[in-house]
């Protein structure tokens, strides 16, 4: 019997199939050994031509995952008969660097043709990303297979909106499994990029809470009518991952609604207090929450597909 037992344990993975499949960090080693290569170097080329890039691609993946798990489904075009989720609310006009993983894709395809996702790939350009911007490094797991559905309404509710007050970030969060303090580490990738200017008019002209200095600059670049698409800043130094971003909440200098919430005499103050002091705790957080965020609900083994172009379905 004890030999038929091991015998089962042996054969159960293969009984089943392999849809069941668990991530893991060397999923590509003899498939295609130089992936991870390939995706840095390209990521550090995007990010040395405009350092704006980096959280534009870091934000492409937490908006991916935060939609039905990370499958890649944020990058889907709209077609004559399908409706991806570049048009919902936090996505239109504001999702940037698709022709990054465009480029990297290409890139990939040319030495291992249909092996690596695009769901993989953006889970490797966000973390090469938050380490050219100077934040920490963390394994990334992989073997994630890209969907071939995508979900409008899903993006436009899933989302965190920066108009969310703390119950509704924390609520937000703790749908996809997240307790306070990783939402509150999360939110620390604020500290890289740019927002833009009618994301934050309400908050600029109509709150209290916001440093009275610092709502003048910002008002210089973003009037009450018009400029919706100028850009500020999302903390002081938005060319370097760093824990500056939790400083300027202390100093009544978030730039989003949803960010000054994480401080402002609620239950999380104390997370950013510690994460002002400590950069390396927050850095520390940061990388095992973005570890979770990419094992949302993947799409492993027999399910989904390899895309042969991100922005479409085979």
């Amino acid at each position: 019997m004890a030999k038929i037992s091991f015998l089962l344990l042996i054969l159960i993975p293969f009984l089943f199939g392999m849809s069941s499949a668990q991530l893991t960090a060397n999923f590509y080693s003899s498939t295609c050994p130089n992936v991870l290569s390939v995706i840095k170097t390209a990521v550090n080329s995007a990010i040395s031509k405009e350092s704006r890039m980096g959280a534009s691609l870091l934000r492409l993946h937490f908006h991916d995952c935060f939609v039905n798990g990370c499958d890649a489904s944020v990058l889907l075009d709209d077609t004559s008969s399908f409706t991806g989720e570049k048009t919902a609310n936090p996505n239109n006009g504001s999702l940037r660097g698709f022709d990054v993983i465009d480029t990297i894709k290409t890139q990939v395809e040319s030495t291992c043709a249909g092996v690596v996702s695009c769901a993989d790939i953006l889970a490797v350009a966000a973390r090469d990303s938050v380490v050219k911007l100077g934040g920490p490094s963390w394994n990334v797991l992989l073997g994630r297979r890209d969907s071939t559905s995508a979900s409008l309404s899903a993006a436009n509710n899933d989302i965190p909106a920066p108009t969310l007050n703390l119950s509704g970030l924390i609520s937000s969060f703790s749908n996809k499994g997240f307790n306070a303090r990783e939402m509150v580490a999360l939110s620390g990738s604020h500290t890289i990029g740019q927002a833009r200017c009618t994301t934050f008019r309400n908050r600029l002209y109509n709150e209290t809470n916001i440093n009275s200095s610092f709502g003048t600059t910002i008002k210089a670049n973003c009037p009450q009518n018009g400029g919706d698409n100028n850009l500020s800043p999302l903390d002081t130094s938005p060319t370097s991952f760093d824990n500056i971003y939790y400083k300027n909440l202390q100093s009544q200098k978030g730039i989003l609604h949803s960010d000054q919430q994480l401080f402002n005499g609620g239950s999380t103050d104390s997370i950013v207090n510690t994460y002002s002091s400590n950069s390396a705790t927050f850095f520390t957080d940061f990388a095992m929450a973005m570890v979770k965020m990419g094992n949302l609900s993947p799409l492993t083994g027999t399910n989904g597909q390899i895309r042969k172009n991100c922005r479409k379905i085979n």
